[in-house]
């Protein structure tokens, strides 16, 4: 089951975390995985990582330049599957946000995101199928405490979700999106390190409980499910968003 043998899926941010999680096991279930990130070297390492177990091709492009990225989609052509992953976090409210913190969460979260959409969505077109996945968050569906610009851009990841799925319909192209809580990744690690230096497993601990199932996710379990929305075994799934938030959303009291 959920083999995406012959199929071709392109990732952004899959040099790292959620990234690199889904990548890995798309290139073990037999895609060929073109991953988009701005940093050639990580996506070096996950295409090391990834080896003889599949195929995988890095292309180092800025997704926040509309210009670079349609000149790598049109690159790889045949397209069946987008996985939207690249973003970047803030932490603020709207009065400790500044302008350019803000614009710099836009334009990589939002923009990216449109920019990857704009160019894949001809190519599948053209083909009469596809499959896009958004990464959104939590963040889109409830109130974060000082995540103002980083909210802002999950809630209009969503948004984009809706809307695409809707307007495809007739083209056979599907899109939902994943809206993770907390995830260890080595951004959670640098964070901590950076601001709470000597306290990090305390303030592990406090994150990890946040989620009421008492820990973070893995990102593992995000490609997982995002293994599965991918594959032909959710051909009748579009138009959703799925929280993968250890019971964050509903069974926060």
């Amino acid at each position: 089951m959920y083999s995406l043998e012959g199929k071709s899926a392109v990732i952004t941010g899959g040099g790292s975390g959620i990234g690199k999680a889904i990548a890995t096991l798309f290139a073990k279930q037999g895609a060929t995985v073109h991953i988009i990130e701005l940093n050639e070297d990580a996506a070096g390492i996950t295409i090391a990582e990834i080896g003889d177990a599949g195929v995988a091709v890095g292309h180092s492009c800025n997704v926040a330049v509309q210009e670079q990225v349609l000149e790598v989609f049109n690159k790889i052509g045949d397209i069946d599957i987008l996985v939207n992953n690249a973003g970047i976090a803030h932490v603020g409210t709207v009065e400790t946000t500044s302008e350019e913190d803000f614009t710099r969460v836009f334009d990589v979260n939002v923009r990216g995101a449109y920019n990857c959409l704009h160019a894949a969505i001809p190519l599948m077109k053209q083909r009469g199928k596809g499959v896009i996945l958004n990464i959104a968050s939590i963040a889109a569906l409830v109130g974060i405490t000082d995540r103002f610009a980083y909210s802002m851009s999950k809630g209009a990841i969503y948004a984009m979700t809706l809307s695409v799925a809707r307007d495809y319909l007739a083209h056979n192209i599907r899109c939902n999106s994943i809206s993770p809580a907390r995830v260890h990744t080595p951004f959670v690690d640098g964070f901590i390190a950076k601001n709470y230096p000597g306290k990090e497993s305390e303030i592990f601990e406090k994150l990890s409980k946040s989620q009421p199932i008492g820990r973070m996710g893995e990102p593992a379990e995000v490609a997982n499910l995002a293994l599965f929305l991918c594959a032909d075994e959710a051909s009748f799934i579009t138009g959703n968003d799925y929280p993968l938030d250890g019971g964050f959303v509903k069974l926060n009291n």
